[in-house]
């Protein structure tokens, strides 16, 4: 006769039940310090080192910055393919404004924000209008948005722009290098949101429940179209972050991006079939990416290896949240 706790389930369930409730709220943490851990021990002179460690955050900057966008889109069970190109074009666009003589902050705003904002309301409309899913539809802008890049820049890099731009945005601010407080900004920002307000919560209901979430009066159109602009915002930021440290436009900037920001927000929870997932999860998700590909480059692998290991994190946590998923119902 099997045991059974106080609820009433047997105990070996309850545990199951138990373990994948842990899992959801501390695996993501725990899998970042385990591998903290192992790089200690596998490169204590040089991964521990102060200027190594500020490095992992630099890096992980401009990924939190594209997770926290696709992150959105995961959570109403869509997906943004097009993050990438739109990091490249937003940062191509902004850079021939200040070219141009444009003042460098209203560039930003335009060419950076705006033109990020603009793209992923493209995204999110075309989703809206042919009821495509988003995968295809941002498959195709992908490819559209890196040819207008190409097109616009003549595939060259533009360099040579007003200095003050990269001392600021690539600089440091009380100690701290800026990249790393835009990132914590944008991050704190959208947790903000997820948390404390109406959209939040009609995101995390559309994302569980598309048709109850239609039946109790969420516009799915609406929403669909903000969560798109927010991730092509994100996208947007993150190119004149990326813009700014390496001094240049580039417009082969961005690519295969959108696989880590995908794999940085399934690593931190972000559950593939929408409806689950929280901001903070997203973020040590992306600075696990950021510590993998550090630690790979201390120890001189190739550069495709890791590649490898980004396919291989994707469909492990994606069983994973299917598993624990099926164990908690």
């Amino acid at each position: 006769m099997n045991q059974s706790n106080t609820s009433g389930l047997p105990l070996e369930r309850a545990s199951r039940r138990d373990f994948a409730s842990l899992w959801q709220s501390y695996g993501t943490f725990g899998i970042l310090v385990l591998l903290l851990i192992f790089c200690s021990i596998a490169s204590p002179q040089y991964f521990l080192a102060r200027e190594n460690l500020v490095q992992v955050l630099l890096q992980s900057a401009v990924m939190v910055l594209l997770a926290c966008g696709v992150f959105f889109t995961i959570l109403i069970a869509g997906i943004d393919l097009s993050v990438g190109s739109v990091l490249a074009l937003s940062g191509m666009v902004m850079a021939k404004l200040m070219m141009a003589g444009m003042p460098v902050w209203l560039a930003v705003l335009i060419g950076g924000v705006g033109v990020g904002a603009l793209l992923g309301a493209v995204n999110g409309a075309l989703v809206n209008l042919t009821q495509l899913h988003p995968f295809i539809i941002t498959l195709g802008t992908a490819a559209i948005y890196r040819g207008v890049t190409l097109i616009i820049s003549d595939s060259r890099s533009v360099f040579g722009f007003d200095r003050g731009f990269g001392d600021v945005v690539a600089g440091r601010a009380f100690g701290v290098p800026v990249p790393i407080i835009i990132a914590a900004a944008v991050a704190g920002f959208l947790f903000f949101i997820t948390r404390y307000t109406k959209l939040g919560r009609n995101l995390y209901a559309l994302g569980g429940n598309a048709q109850a979430a239609f039946y109790s009066g969420i516009s799915v159109k609406l929403h669909t179209l903000v969560v798109f602009i927010i991730s092509g915002s994100c996208a947007g930021i993150a190119g004149i972050v990326t813009t700014a440290r390496t001094g240049a436009a580039e417009p082969n900037a961005g690519i295969g991006f959108e696989t880590f920001a995908i794999a940085s927000a399934i690593i931190g929870g972000t559950s593939f079939f929408g409806g689950r997932g929280q901001i903070a999860g997203v973020v040590i998700g992306g600075l696990i990416i950021g510590v993998i590909n550090n630690i790979l480059n201390i120890m001189n692998v190739e550069s495709y290896y890791q590649q490898i290991v980004m396919g291989v994190l994707i469909i492990a946590a994606v069983t994973a949240d299917k598993l624990f998923t099926r164990r908690r119902r």
